[in-house]
């Protein structure tokens, strides 16, 4: 029954919004109510279960997708976007423009959090759309394809890195097998895949839209750089350094501290904001007038995350995730192939990758430190690539690419899932072949 109800819950939430043309929000509320009733949470308890949801969702994003804003409206308003692709497409090529901006998401998506990287990336991906004149989803795919195999398959993003310990692996090799099998999968999901996206067209939010300047006043290449990677750079150095510092050093909490995604972002807006706007001569009251419209610009995209949360954690706290988990564990399937499956069906009901990951985690642990023939690394990666199926209305990715790409839900499922599903579908099949060899 709880599996029926959580079908219902999502059929309803596409309904209204796909047919009765609701405000995404306004139908996430709505589902997370009848999800919560048909799924048995107590009336009185229902409310809680979605403003938790909503604080939870919005508390570790909010301030993150606010301030990413305004840098890359910043990086577009001041030429350094412009500046960026100029030397992006002189050195790689129109022809080659894919593949640049997939290692582009790649390089900088090892350090950096999924959802800091998209909201700094995004904006450059639609200077490169504007400058070449080729569609957006076919240049960002590329892009996001690469952000999400260093989401699921690599330390130290959160999923990856909290698997390992629970499967007594081996960082260091569930790293190594995550970069064989990520990187022809992130060709395949990104150029490859993205070849046939070309004839869909879409029209991106005017915030990340660069106006075209003289290039006599652009910014210099160097600044342009260091300040757009300026984040990746910080977080880079927060990642590394503790590896070289002695265990008791003094600076580790400040490491920590300064390596927080948010400190990383406001202090990337501040000197951005110096280097790339007083500097050049732009005022101080322009530039916050423009990352006050940054703001409202993306309100939409804060409240549409802020539902998928709501409804993420009516399912949650009604324990059907555990209920679906438990009746799988029990299929006698290649247990690799089992860890997949069953954060590919958490992935579907809740939305969240990292929940998925760490729940199905939770279930197929004691197979793992029984069974002496499941490599743990590659279950690592095997539930790291289940849980990036299949990305639907249920997640919050989903919704921050329909909205910042400003497609349609039918383009949004045809490009954004399908490019998820190939990620999860390629992802698996390079665990299954790598078990052959290892």
């Amino acid at each position: 029954m709880s599996i029926i109800a959580v079908i219902l819950c999502l059929a309803l939430l596409i309904l209204l919004i796909a047919y009765w043309h609701f405000n995404p929000f306004i139908a996430f509320l709505i589902s997370a109510l009848v999800g919560g009733v048909l799924l048995g949470i107590p009336l009185v308890k229902i409310p809680q279960s979605i403003e938790q949801g909503i604080g939870s969702m919005l508390g570790s994003l909010a301030a993150i997708i606010c301030l990413g804003a305004m840098f890359g409206k910043l990086i577009a308003d001041s030429g350094a976007a412009q500046k960026i692709t100029t030397v992006l497409i002189r050195v790689c090529g129109k022809k080659y423009i894919t593949w640049a901006l997939m290692l582009t998401g790649f390089i900088v998506g090892i350090p950096l959090f999924y959802n800091v990287g998209f909201v700094l990336l995004v904006p450059l991906v639609f200077a490169v759309a504007a400058q070449t004149k080729l569609p957006a989803v076919y240049l960002g795919i590329p892009l996001l394809a690469a952000l999400s195999v260093t989401h699921g398959f690599l330390p130290p993003h959160p999923s990856p890195t909290a698997l390992v310990p629970q499967f007594n692996a081996d960082i260091g090799l569930t790293l190594l097998y995550g970069l064989i099998i990520g990187l022809p999968t992130m060709v395949l999901a990104g150029p490859v895949f993205a070849g046939i996206l070309k004839n869909i067209h879409c029209a991106p939010l005017a915030t990340f839209m660069p106006e075209f300047i003289d290039e006599e006043s652009l910014p210099s290449a160097r600044n342009s750089f260091f300040i757009a990677l300026l984040p990746v750079l910080m977080l880079s150095l927060a990642a590394l350094l503790p590896l070289v510092l002695a265990e008791n050093s003094q600076y580790k909490n400040f490491i920590i501290f300064a390596g927080n995604p948010l400190i990383v972002m406001l202090v990337a807006l501040a000197v951005g904001t110096y280097s790339l706007g007083l500097k050049q001569g732009i005022n101080i009251k322009t530039l916050m007038l423009s990352y006050t419209q940054a703001i409202k610009d993306i309100a939409l995209i804060l409240f549409v995350i802020a539902g998928a949360g709501a409804l993420k954690q009516v399912f949650v706290d009604s324990g059907v995730s555990n209920e679906i988990a438990t009746t799988l564990k029990n299929i006698p399937l290649n247990p690799l192939l089992l860890g997949w499956l069953i954060a590919f069906i958490i992935r579907v009901c809740l939305g969240s990758a990292t929940v998925a990951g760490l729940t199905a985690a939770s279930i197929v642990a004691p197979l793992v430190l029984t069974t002496s023939s499941i490599n743990p690394n590659l279950m690592v990666l095997a539930i790291g690539a289940g849980s990036l199926m299949c990305s639907h209305v249920n997640d919050s990715g989903f919704w921050m690419y329909k909205e910042y790409f400003n497609l349609s839900l039918r383009d949004t499922f045809k490009s954004w899932t399908a490019m998820e599903t190939i990620v999860g579908l390629a992802g698996l099949i390079g665990v299954l072949l790598l078990d052959l060899v290892v």
